[in-house]
């Protein structure tokens, strides 16, 4: 085993460079959702630019890019959700160790964490299976195919598909489910990724903490507003 070998491992295997990924990994995540809550809200814009935007999206790379990015994502979100796992099951040991009511407090914050943070990964693969790979359901059959300006020949018509999913209750429980203890994990994983990367002062607390309440509460707001639209308010339907 050589130096550099050695250095990954040790890195890998101390708290702090656990601490380091988890922030890392975290950014990436946070970079990810404004991208993909964009391309989601196209679908008040019309049936053509959300169906032009996932076709796209499909052509990018030859159809390899967005497999390569959903798979990385996926993998960063894995990577997070594990190392946070193992730097609680270190702190729980730390804190019946040495008993403090503070200690106990932030075991009780990251229990949470992990628990909101399996649940979005449950969430997550069961998102993919249902709008993209489209296990037990019609979405790949011909009733979803549809013309675009400037097009040749029928393209998915990811417009209808997702109006479809949204009309169903339990679709819709389970993705506000889901959103809402993505946005809940944000505003302390937002605040977290500055403390861990040393970037979080007394001066700038304030101002983070209040950055990352906004930041999730834009998430929220964005990412229901189309379930709700459909299934409450009936957009796309009629």
């Amino acid at each position: 085993m050589n130096a550099l070998t050695r250095a990954v491992l040790s890195f890998w295997d101390s708290s702090i460079g656990k601490k380091i990924l988890v922030a890392v990994t975290g950014v990436a995540l946070l970079l990810f959702l404004p991208g993909h809550l964009i391309g989601n809200l196209l679908l008040f814009a019309g049936k053509d630019a959300i169906n032009e935007y996932a076709l796209w999206l499909h052509e990018l790379g030859h159809g390899g890019a967005v497999w390569i990015a959903r798979i990385g994502l996926l993998a960063v979100l894995v990577v997070h959700i594990w190392l946070t796992i193992q730097l609680t099951v270190r702190n729980r040991a730390v804190s019946q160790k040495y008993s403090r009511p503070a200690t106990t407090k932030a075991s009780r914050s990251s229990r949470m964490m992990i628990w909101s943070g399996l649940t979005i990964l449950a969430f997550i693969v069961y998102h993919i299976s249902h709008f993209t790979v489209r296990i037990g359901n019609d979405y790949n059959g011909s009733a979803y195919l549809t013309s675009l300006p400037g097009h040749d020949g029928s393209v998915h018509n990811v417009h209808q598909m997702i109006i479809d999913g949204f009309s169903h209750v339990g679709n819709t429980l389970f993705y506000i489910i889901a959103i809402t203890l993505l946005c809940s994990h944000l505003s302390h994983g937002f605040s977290s990724v500055f403390q861990t990367l040393g970037l979080r002062s007394r001066k700038s607390d304030t101002l983070i903490m209040r950055a990352g309440w906004a930041y999730a509460l834009l998430i929220w707001v964005g990412f229901l507003s189309i379930p709700v639209a459909v299934l409450f308010f009936g957009y796309g339907r009629t």
